[in-house]
């Protein structure tokens, strides 16, 4: 009998997870199923009872879920509580237990695919929702040499700025979008981050920097968008010179730890990758 596991979140239709985790369990073999569960905000604590009710060995959480999802779990781990978001529920006989992925897979493909090493480096992060937290704690924790942060709500990004700063006691600031303040921090930067979803299809031609951003010599410009697998910023930041990463190995490395909580085998991640970049090739 298969057993079942899915995603979370509205909408739904971006996601490459479904495609990615089904291709590895056909191929190996795995009495698994991974379904997308489209779920609006305000029906999150039903769609957990049901999720309970149906016997889901695990789920993944994606926006819009990934912060409000926390206080309705059965126990979430150190690493999720410091984030405050979770982006993978695993069922451990009816108790829902939270994890975050997000943020070791992002590292993980920040070093793999990127082969940058981020302690001692200055960083912009755009965005302050759940993946902004996973990126900034990650980032805080391994010894970044600042962080600015910027988010179109600017008290969001204030609060996640004052958060960071004094959970690791590191130097985090934020800035309001399109401010000078903004424009001279990713000048200094050695990596620029988006976490934002600003860019992802279908608002293909919108970038979440302001126009004529100027770039640090060599900086790393990492787009947690991956569909388009080319965003508007990663064109942008290409032609300033910068060296870019695209979010599909984030996704790729977060999901393989997620797949390893629902089976307990080890991850096939180059496998995952080809599944993920032939599903992105067919939604285009």
């Amino acid at each position: 009998m298969k057993k079942i596991v899915g995603i979370i979140g509205y909408p739904l239709g971006h996601s490459l997870s479904p495609a990615m985790h089904n291709a590895v369990y056909q191929k190996m073999k795995l009495p698994y199923e991974y379904i997308p569960f489209e779920v609006e905000p305000d029906e999150l604590p039903e769609a957990l009872t049901g999720l309970r009710a149906l016997h889901i060995a695990g789920f993944n959480v994606t926006i819009p879920h990934k912060e409000t999802i926390v206080p309705l779990l059965d126990e979430v781990t150190k690493l999720a509580q410091l984030i405050g978001a979770v982006n993978t529920v695993e069922n451990q006989a009816g108790r829902l237990v939270g994890y975050n992925t997000d943020a070791p897979g992002f590292i993980e493909s920040l070093q793999e695919d990127a082969g940058f090493e981020p302690e001692g480096k200055r960083v912009v992060i755009i965005g302050a929702g759940g993946a902004s937290r996973a990126v900034g704690t990650i980032l805080a924790e391994v010894g970044v040499k600042g962080l600015t942060l910027s988010d179109l709500m600017d008290d969001k990004a204030k609060l996640l700025a004052e958060y960071l700063g004094t959970a690791f006691n590191s130097p985090c600031h934020h800035a309001a979008l399109d401010s000078p303040e903004l424009r001279a921090a990713i000048a200094a930067a050695d990596l620029v981050v988006n976490t934002s979803p600003v860019g992802m299809s279908p608002q293909v031609d919108a970038s979440p920097l302001p126009a004529k951003t100027k770039f640090k010599k060599g900086a790393l410009v990492y787009d947690l968008v991956y569909n388009p697998r080319e965003t508007q910023l990663i064109k942008i930041a290409q032609a300033a010179g910068c060296r870019v990463c695209s979010g599909l190995g984030m996704l790729v490395r977060q999901g393989a730890l997620a797949f390893s909580l629902f089976t307990g085998e080890e991850p096939p991640i180059e496998e995952m990758r080809l599944a993920a970049e032939h599903a992105l090739r067919l939604q285009h």
